[in-house]
């Protein structure tokens, strides 16, 4: 039988499979803080469209941005587009996987919400002027600016972290303070309206909680239940505190040999 996923999914929806099923949703452990008064809306007017910008860049992490883009994308009235410095094919850390930046830097003027991922190009890219600028730029007018992994640490160089709770990858804490920034430990810290995610797939999470706030939690929670987001890991070492130093040392360096 030969079925393509749309149809199977369409038939689903047209015979009303879940119905009646009990969905129970854990706490968020995210540290939040809350936007003071008049500050970026929640939710946007029915008539409104909602643009949010990934930025690539060279020896970016791949589900850094694929993660918040696999939840947002489908979120009714939002249109998720790729950036980089120039348009075109842009390779991971591991460059082994290319993704394609549908618009150049100079050709996106706004964004209602701002992706920055991490990877190992996280570096060169706090050293890129024009993307600094861009970034400075369009965080003016943003509703949200957002970063995943070490894409905090970009936002920080843009000297948009200063004074703010903010959170990273767990090997890059340290470098937050130099930034200005205070390391505030969660899946992802909202200040105002910069939220920072922690490693690679704590972007998930804050695609999800962007879900809830560009539309409604039932809209996040029924995309949570489409990408299937039910984490149940066979090891408990998600985290260094668990982990410890001897499989810290090891994520290290298995992450060194697989960039190119």
């Amino acid at each position: 039988m030969n079925r393509s996923r749309r149809t199977v999914l369409q038939a689903a929806a047209a015979s009303g499979l879940g119905a009646g099923m009990v969905t129970t949703v854990g706490a968020s452990t995210a540290r939040a803080v809350a936007p003071e008064a008049g500050g970026p809306a929640s939710h946007r007017g029915d008539a409104d469209s909602v643009s949010v910008a990934v930025l690539l860049y060279e020896g970016f992490t791949a589900l850094d941005a694929v993660g918040p883009y696999e939840v947002l994308c489908r979120v009714p009235r939002v249109t998720v587009t790729m950036v980089a410095e120039k348009a075109g094919r842009i390779r991971t850390d591991t460059g082994e996987l290319t993704l394609v930046a549908e618009r150049s830097l100079d050709s996106v003027d706004r964004a209602d919400v701002l992706v920055v991922p991490g990877g190992s190009g996280t570096k060169a890219t706090m050293e890129n002027t024009v993307v600094l600028d861009w970034i400075r730029h369009i965080h003016r007018r943003s509703v949200w600016t957002t970063s995943v992994c070490t894409g905090s640490l970009i936002l920080g160089a843009a000297g948009l972290l200063r004074g703010l709770p903010a959170t990273t990858f767990w090997a890059g804490r340290s470098y937050l303070a130099d930034l200005g920034a205070e390391y505030t430990p969660g899946r992802f810290v909202e200040a105002g309206k910069i939220i920072t995610a922690a490693g690679v797939s704590a972007g998930i999470d804050m695609g999800l909680h962007l879900a809830a706030r560009l539309s409604d939690e039932k809209v996040a929670q029924a995309m949570q239940l489409a990408v299937e987001y039910d984490p149940d890991p066979p090891f408990d070492t998600g985290s260094p505190e668990k982990a410890g130093p001897e499989l810290q040392q090891l994520a290290l360096q298995l992450l060194a040999d697989a960039e190119r």
